[in-house]
């Protein structure tokens, strides 16, 4: 997110602001460019997914990355309300473009099911007990997601995406100072 000096923020602005980084699309049309043309993929839905996990990154991130308290307690809440908000506008965008109701929220939570499920599955077995790296987990399981399974250059966009946004978002609560709004 580029953050180089701490900034004064409200919890509701930094959540506005994860937000808004969650649903860029920038870094996600750079990582899909990293995608051979032999892979034999289908990009649409790579791309589809990609935008899904960035969005549950930065909800990681600010798991993983903010203090625990108060402030995190109303960021994580203000983040989601956001997403919701932009999932709800998604969900009528494409009811209203396709004639197909979808509720892309649900999407977002079905997905994090399938995440943690695999975690979860990985996190069982002895040789993965020591494993602490979310990344080493999440790129097999987003190329699985993607109907790649054990496609090298899926497993990488989705380890990409993932390490990549969690270190966004870790630089940017940690260049921001939250103020108390009156």
């Amino acid at each position: 997110m580029g953050q180089t000096k701490i900034e004064p923020l409200s919890v509701e602005k930094l959540g506005e602001n994860l937000a808004v980084f969650a649903i860029n699309r920038d870094d996600l049309k750079v990582i899909l460019k990293t995608v051979p043309e032999e892979a034999k993929v289908h990009l649409t839905t790579i791309e589809y997914e990609l935008q899904i996990l960035k969005i549950l990154s930065v909800g990681w991130g600010i798991a993983f990355y903010m203090a625990d308290g108060k402030n995190k307690q109303q960021l994580t809440l203000v983040f989601w309300q956001h997403i919701q908000e932009i999932a709800k506008n998604i969900s009528n965008l494409t009811e209203t473009s396709t004639g197909h109701q979808i509720d892309y929220f649900n999407i977002l939570r079905s997905r994090l099911d399938d995440y943690l499920k695999a975690m979860q599955e990985h996190s069982e077995q002895e040789y993965f007990k020591k494993v602490t790296d979310p990344s080493y987990f999440m790129g097999p399981a987003f190329a699985d997601i993607c109907h790649c399974p054990d496609n090298a250059a899926v497993i990488l966009v989705g380890t990409k995406m993932l390490t990549l946004t969690l270190g966004a978002v870790k630089e940017y609560i940690n260049a921001v100072e939250i103020i108390q709004e009156q």
